[in-house]
């Protein structure tokens, strides 16, 4: 069984930022995690990823915050995308 593509959208939310979100079913989990999600979702502003969550095979769940890298409690996909919304808001707030 090959991935399924769940859910894949671009957002822009100014004229030099915008949101990819791409998120898919995988037959096993990815080494790293424990769920049967691969996913992606970055915040890119002024042609710079300033916030992504990803597991990375090898890595797990995860989240980039500009130069910073931490951990990620993947609990299912509808809290991954309201953590990562609150995270876009916070970082809206600061520009």
């Amino acid at each position: 069984m090959k991935a399924t593509l769940l859910f894949r959208e671009r957002t822009a939310l100014t004229t030099t930022a915008f949101v990819e979100i791409v998120v898919w079913r995988v037959p096993s989990p990815l080494r790293g995690s424990a769920h049967l999600f691969k996913y992606r979702l970055v915040l890119v502003a002024e042609q710079i990823c300033v916030l992504r969550y990803d597991n990375e095979a090898g890595k797990g769940d995860h989240k980039h915050i500009d130069e910073n890298e931490v951990p990620y409690l993947f609990s299912d996909c509808e809290a991954l995308l309201a953590d990562f919304w609150l995270d876009v808001d916070e970082w809206r707030k600061k520009q």
